[in-house]
């Protein structure tokens, strides 16, 4: 029989991705073409926890605005944000600026090719170091995504959450057993279109895999009992108001701090959903409210919790001062800040009403 690999690198070949836009190759310097290690690591940190389908406009947009990583270097972390919003996961832009600029200065602006150097990297760990030299440089390097996760969960029968130490130590090890020592590019893509085209978390198409005859959940009918889902558990909620504050056509943003959700983004002030907006509004701010409305609850899904927000509009006397990390924006310009994904909902509400 053929190796695991082997199968994977000629099932990539005929049935795997190959017009993906970070797959382009590029003419370096000396005429030859080459795969684009800043284009690959972008499409890596974009696809974190997001479908191609989401990151393709995403990244074909961020590569418009910045097409080299000294251009990502040089930007301000806003309009590095401001293109990221509505992508989730800030925590990944501000890393991703983080390191450009770390390449810049500690690397001479070349991308580095050895695994090791590369998870050094802000934002980047074992499994994304691994794909970035391997489909970038062709360095012999195990990733282990969560495609690939499915995958070998289900080919070598590998029970448990993939969270849980064990388990994972047991998939690292047979990612590493499988790795060829040739064609590292096609196979290393050919496990991540594999997980995303075939063997699919629900309804996998075994009848297409080109390992299904020695898959230990295929070969015992427990596909849908592999890989073993997260432990279920209830998501704390939590509820807020926000403040929509608006002074002859224009809306007042905040600047969130650099750390925590939404770090280093604008958004509309908060408050707890015992306090009087009114009252907030004057003791905080010094402004007057001369209406009032209380818009439909709009909640939003974190990982880890859910927000309910309680939207308030509030039309003000004329303001008298700005406070600094305020800007005052008509909502037409306030939807080309950074503003995570509910606050966006909420000014594009105001924008065509």
């Amino acid at each position: 029989m053929n190796s695991f690999a082997s199968r994977i690198v000629r099932w990539q070949r005929q049935h795997g991705r190959h017009a993906l836009p970070w797959q382009h190759a590029v003419v370096d310097a000396g005429g030859q073409a080459t795969r684009d290690p800043y284009r690959i690591w972008l499409s890596e940190i974009m696809l974190q926890q997001t479908q191609v389908a989401t990151v393709i406009p995403y990244f074909e947009r961020f590569v418009a605005r910045f097409p080299d990583l000294h251009r990502l270097a040089a930007a301000h972390e806003d309009a590095v944000l401001a293109l990221w919003s509505g992508l989730g996961y800030y925590s990944r832009a501000r890393n991703l600026h983080a390191a450009a600029r770390v390449i810049v200065s500690a690397h001479g602006g070349e991308f580095p090719a050895a695994p090791g150097q590369i998870a050094q990297l802000p934002g980047i760990g074992r499994s994304t170091a691994a794909a970035i030299a391997a489909l970038a440089f062709g360095q012999r390097a195990a990733i282990l995504d969560g495609n690939v996760k499915r995958v070998l969960a289900r080919h070598g029968g590998v029970a448990g959450w993939a969270g849980d130490k064990k388990v994972e130590t047991a998939l690292w090890q047979l990612a590493e057993s499988h790795l060829p020592h040739t064609a590292i590019e096609a196979y290393t893509q050919g496990m991540m279109d594999l997980g995303a085209l075939v063997c699919r978390r629900s309804q996998p198409a075994c009848s297409s895999c080109p390992v299904r005859t020695d898959c230990i959940a295929f070969t015992q009918q427990r596909t849908t009992e592999l890989p073993t889902p997260r432990p279920r558990k209830t998501l704390p909620e939590r509820q807020v108001q926000m403040l929509i504050l608006l002074d002859r056509g224009e809306l007042m943003l905040e600047k969130r701090p650099s750390r925590g959700v939404w770090g280093g983004m604008w958004s509309l002030p908060e408050l707890a959903m015992e306090d009087d907006p009114a009252r907030h509004c004057r003791d905080r701010f010094g402004f007057t409210a001369q209406s009032q409305q209380a818009w439909p609850q709009l909640s939003h899904s974190f990982t880890h919790f859910k927000l309910h927000i309680l939207p308030v509009r509030m039309e003000l006397a004329p303001r008298r001062t700005t406070l600094p990390g305020q800007i005052w924006l008509t909502p037409a310009d306030a939807l080309d800040a950074a503003l995570p994904a509910p606050v966006r909902t909420l000014v594009s509400r105001l924008e065509y009403a």
